[in-house]
């Protein structure tokens, strides 16, 4: 794994060490490629068959890691200065494709839970939330096919 379709946006494969009284899953070291600053890690959920989305950071590099159930992301690049403008992904994160997903400021993002179960989503942020550094879009708003890759 490594770089996708939208310029700046990493899909790292993360290491994980088996061990019979339970695994041990990485998420990120400071050295890793993504890695920006730490500002706060976070969880969201998303219902397994719903979409959230669109969301949007001015400021804010977020690495995204799923180590429960399966998530479909979508990402659109609104970046006027960006090679790949306009230019979407699909990205399906978590159980069978552990990874981390690493989404440059700029950079439209939305999820649709996969699992027959409810996802559990870290974001391993650059900054502190502040609300005024992102924009919210109604799901409807971006058209985007959420169908699997």
């Amino acid at each position: 794994m490594g770089s996708v379709e939208i310029d700046g946006v990493l899909l790292s494969a993360l290491g994980q060490i088996e061990n019979p009284l339970g695994d041990v899953w990485h998420a990120m070291k400071s050295s890793d490629p993504g890695f920006e600053s730490f500002g706060e890690a976070y969880f969201t959920h998303i219902l397994p068959g719903k979409t959230k989305g669109w969301r949007k950071h001015l400021r804010m590099v977020q690495n995204l890691i799923v180590p429960s159930g399966l998530v479909l992301f979508g990402l659109v690049d609104e970046r006027n200065e960006s090679p790949t403008l306009r230019h979407t992904q699909k990205m399906v994160v978590g159980y069978g494709h552990y990874a981390r997903l690493t989404i440059p400021p700029g950079v439209w993002v939305g999820f649709h839970g996969l699992s027959q179960k409810t996802a559990l989503i870290l974001n391993l942020a650059s900054i502190e939330h502040d609300p005024g550094e992102s924009i919210n879009q109604p799901l409807e708003s971006i058209p985007f096919d959420w169908t699997e890759p």
